[in-house]
């Protein structure tokens, strides 16, 4: 049997955070829900809905993943897989089902949600998150012959293999540091096409300019840091 834990990294998805937890499949061990600095009904509605409920008070998206990666550290009994989900409702966290499969049946160690053109519901991803994909996955191709098309943050990787990866960025370089690294190791990989949707709220990253902006710089960062190092 494959043992399965979800970490949900979640700054005010008091709105949404319930219709997530409630969706994702049976087959999961236990959904962690890491509070990021949340002043609103988050943590509450998480807990009500079943899950496991951290607190972070360090604001990032990587901080809230490293902190339900400790969490899971410091249990008797590891995950076969982990899988990273938001907390905004854009993804179906029923997909979780399509995004394990390979690495199950096929013993791949990483897989991404890809939110291909056809499975978007208008509006879902703003230009500036389609510009900057689609900059950031040709620019991994060119340097390391990449087949990424996405850097969508529903995805699942084998629990040893995260522990390899050694991850350490703290905010939103988290997605794009994740799958470098898997590039630079020669890891198995692979995409999967997900739904998407529109989110229950405003974006914190892409819904803002300054979001937006530090999200670019980060993702850059991360590829022409990899791109030069030996």
């Amino acid at each position: 049997m494959t043992h399965i834990k979800v970490i949900i990294p979640a700054y005010n998805e008091g709105a949404s955070i319930a219709h997530v937890i409630k969706d994702i499949p049976e087959i999961v061990d236990e959904i962690i829900v890491v509070s990021n600095n949340s002043n609103d009904d988050t943590e509450i509605n998480a807990k009500n809905a079943g899950a496991t409920v951290l607190l972070e008070s360090r604001k990032g998206y990587g901080y809230a993943c490293l902190k339900g990666m400790d969490y899971v550290s410091k249990q008797q009994n590891k995950p076969d897989i982990i899988v990273f989900l938001d907390g905004d409702y854009s993804d179906y966290p029923e997909d979780l089902n399509k995004i394990v499969s390979p690495i199950i049946n096929e013993n791949l160690d990483f897989v991404v949600g890809a939110r291909v053109k056809t499975l978007r519901e208008k509006g879902s991803m703003t230009f500036p998150q389609i510009f900057g994909n689609w900059l950031a996955t040709t620019l991994m191709k060119m340097i390391f012959n990449a087949k990424f098309t996405d850097l969508g943050p529903f995805r699942a990787i084998k629990y040893d293999t995260l522990l390899l990866l050694q991850m350490e960025d703290k905010t939103y370089g988290w997605t794009v540091e994740m799958q470098l690294k898997v590039l630079r190791q020669k890891l198995n990989y692979t995409e999967v096409p997900v739904n998407y949707r529109n989110r229950i709220g405003v974006s914190k990253v892409s819904g803002t300019l300054k979001g937006a902006i530090f999200a670019g710089v980060k993702i850059l960062g991360w590829i022409f840091k990899y791109s030069f190092k030996k």
